[in-house]
């Protein structure tokens, strides 16, 4: 859904889910009534062990209908299998992954494993996550769930070849505001906020210059800055000189970049663009621990003998966007980024999304032998 949308059907949806599988299900609202967190929980048999947490979000960004071959919330199945519908890649199909393979678990006589998993669905995921994992993560109730392993998105892979996300690029999303000089149009004024903005503009796109070039040696986006600018506001009309103007950029800072030299440049170049230009952060991410992805790690371990019997080899990597994950690797739990979805082209976000119906079933198999031996380390 996107966002300032009711959540209220999907808690119905899920709880009709949990009902069905006969967990309990707890509901939290860690910032406001609008958005809920929704978390069924799967005892295990050993309570004194950490708890495993299946998360996905309920959110899905925007779409543009006209654009779409196929109604975007209707889940249509085409004659080729593929299932169309807004969210099927990123990530309604992880949520409904999980649920699908501890279905398949009991009734197959599975009553419970080792270890307690929780199943969460949380909002705001795609604006950033304020709203949802960000501040639950800090709540009591996230504390009291004892989660020590997590496993989140991933992205989907166009081969047999799944990248397990262990660590992540930090998102800065900030508004720059210009103020300076206003006047009369005809008049060649100093210190317009045209001027300046335009200046830290200027340097933000020749360091992201930069960065395309890095990009096309390296054709990873781990150990790479993306600076975009996103948004441009103001203006009073034609003639008039305007007393602000702002610009809002995307940066994802590199894994390996350090965060203080690159606010130091940002500071840098507002001084050189003339000054009172300010800085509003609606996303800052600090740096978080990467989650080891070798034999020192018993949940790596489990991922990939999980998926070998697949024929799927599993790697550790980056991907483009950021994940709920960051939140929890603060805290130092183990957590990863896995999609089962297989030979499939990469539509997150895109036109026309889809998943193939035969892919989606293959991979409650996977996630029914990844819960099967995450449940048991």
């Amino acid at each position: 859904m996107p966002p300032d949308i009711d959540y209220g059907p999907a808690v119905e949806f899920l709880q009709q889910q949990a009902s069905s599988l006969d967990l309990p299900v707890s509901i939290y609202y860690p910032v406001n009534q609008d958005n809920p967190v929704v978390v069924m929980t799967w005892q295990g048999s050993d309570p004194s062990l950490s708890s495993i947490l299946l998360n996905s979000h309920t959110d899905v960004v925007p779409v543009f209908e006209e654009s779409w071959t196929r109604a975007p919330f209707a889940a249509s199945v085409d004659e080729e299998g593929r299932i169309y519908a807004r969210g099927a890649q990123d990530t309604k199909s992880t949520g409904m992954l999980y649920l699908a393979a501890i279905r398949a678990l009991k009734k197959g006589g599975v009553k419970q494993l080792k270890r307690t998993f929780h199943i969460s669905f949380v909002p705001d995921e795609e604006m950033g996550g304020y709203y949802g994992m960000e501040s639950f993560a800090k709540t009591e109730e996230f504390r009291a769930l004892n989660v020590g392993y997590a496993l989140d998105e991933g992205s989907v892979s166009e081969t047999n070849e799944i990248t397990v996300v262990n660590d992540e690029r930090c998102t800065w999303r900030v508004e720059f505001t210009s103020y300076g000089v206003t006047g009369h149009g005809s008049i060649l004024f100093e210190n317009t906020t045209g001027e300046k903005i335009y200046y830290l503009i200027n340097k933000l796109m020749e360091r992201r210059e930069a960065e395309v070039v890095k990009f096309r040696s390296l054709s990873s986006y781990a150990n790479v800055t993306t600076i975009n600018l996103t948004m441009l506001k103001g203006g009073v009309q034609g003639n008039v000189i305007p007393p602000e103007l702002s610009a809002t950029f995307d940066i994802r800072l590199a894994v390996n970049a350090d965060h203080d030299e690159f606010q130091r440049d940002l500071d840098r170049w507002i001084e050189e663009a003339g000054g009172n230009i300010t800085q509003t952060y609606y996303i800052k991410d600090a740096k978080a621990t990467r989650t080891n992805a070798d034999d020192t790690n018993p949940m790596w371990i489990a991922l990939q003998s999980s998926t070998r019997a697949f024929g799927i080899n599993v790697v550790p990597g980056v991907i483009t966007g950021a994940t709920d994950m960051r939140f929890l690797r603060r805290q130092n739990i183990t957590a990863f980024g896995f999609s089962a979805m297989i030979n499939t082209p990469q539509l997150a976000h895109a036109h026309d999304e889809f998943v193939y119906a035969d892919t989606y079933l293959a991979g409650i198999e996977v996630y029914k032998q990844v819960i099967s031996n995450l449940g048991e380390i």
